[in-house]
């Protein structure tokens, strides 16, 4: 028995894909769809949150303001619910319905922006708000407890789950949180781990300032892969740079498909970031030859039912 649903966050199973993985090479995701409003994004909220109470930022019945692509939006909005706090979340205008209904139902206040503007229009009016309404910016593209959190959290997790070696961490990076805090703390404990990010095809903003190329930042949200491709680099990863080994792009059809593939092969019904992160593992698998390679699967597919996932085969 836990206390509150938030004593629920975190501690997600890390399971074998056993149908996607290789000769010589496993494949491991960590279920983060089972944390309690749906998404990974629990884990950096409630640090997030937790740590402003500790330094006096919040009351009850403050406002908490955040710019979010949808499981960010969600996660404030119910950790808010459980703590007493006021939810005025902005957002694309593009976001999935169902992530919208499940703010709502929480009570979060929705607004949104077009999404010609991008994420960095979406940051832009969160900061605006913050400031009109006194409120708090969760401010997920900036705070270093972002990074934190998956470092404490998700990153110490899954060295106590799977033990003497991991190869490589494959993560898509929207603010690159859990790349960079789940990297740091496997580089610690394995110093040759190799730490991919992913991102979409249609938004290679990091990819384009990792190798050097012009284009680090993305005329409005082009592609189809909720949640990653922001397109704009962080300040968390333009922090932290040194720590990638290398960025891959996919494609929304190659994204698509794999979380198709991960529903029907493996019983796993997840978002299409999900599918984005395991068909890159696959490539990187490809060439890896032997060894362990993890990743998570941030989401789950039912946010996707009526979009994205509508119309299968």
């Amino acid at each position: 028995m836990v206390a509150s649903v938030l004593d629920a966050i975190g501690n997600t199973p890390l399971v074998k894909l056993n149908k996607l993985s290789k000769d010589g090479v496993n494949i491991f995701a960590k279920l983060e769809f089972l944390n309690p409003s749906g998404s990974i994004k629990d884990r950096m909220v409630l640090y997030i949150i937790n740590s402003a109470e500790q330094k006096g930022l919040l009351k009850p019945g403050s406002v908490i303001v955040e710019a979010t692509s949808g499981n960010t939006g969600v996660s404030v909005a119910m950790i808010s619910a459980v703590k007493g706090y006021n939810a005025i979340l902005v957002m694309p205008d593009n976001t999935a319905k169902a992530k919208q209904q499940m703010m709502h139902a929480l009570d979060a206040k929705i607004i949104l922006v077009p999404k010609e503007e991008g994420m960095e229009g979406v940051v832009r009016k969160a900061r605006e708000i913050a400031d009109k309404t006194n409120g708090f910016l969760v401010d997920q593209f900036s705070n270093e407890d972002n990074i934190r959190a998956h470092y404490e959290g998700t990153g110490r997790e899954i060295i106590s789950q799977l033990g003497d070696r991991i190869d490589a961490f494959v993560a898509g990076v929207g603010t690159g949180g859990t790349l960079v805090g789940v990297g740091k703390a496997l580089k610690e404990k394995y110093p040759n781990v190799k730490l991919i990010a992913v991102e979409p095809e249609k938004s290679p903003a990091l990819y384009n300032l990792f190798h050097g190329k012009n284009g680090s930042k993305i005329t409005g949200i082009p592609h189809s892969i909720e949640g990653i491709g922001e397109g704009f680099v962080s300040k968390i990863l333009r922090s932290n740079m040194s720590i990638i080994d290398d960025v891959m792009l996919v494609s929304d059809e190659d994204a698509i498909q794999t979380t198709i593939m991960l529903a029907r092969e493996e019983g796993l019904l997840c978002g299409i970031s999900s599918g984005a992160n395991v068909y890159a593992c696959l490539r990187v698998a490809d060439n890896l030859g032997r060894g362990n390679i993890v990743t998570v699967l941030p989401d789950g597919g039912y946010r996707y039912l009526d979009t994205l996932l509508k119309n299968l085969p």
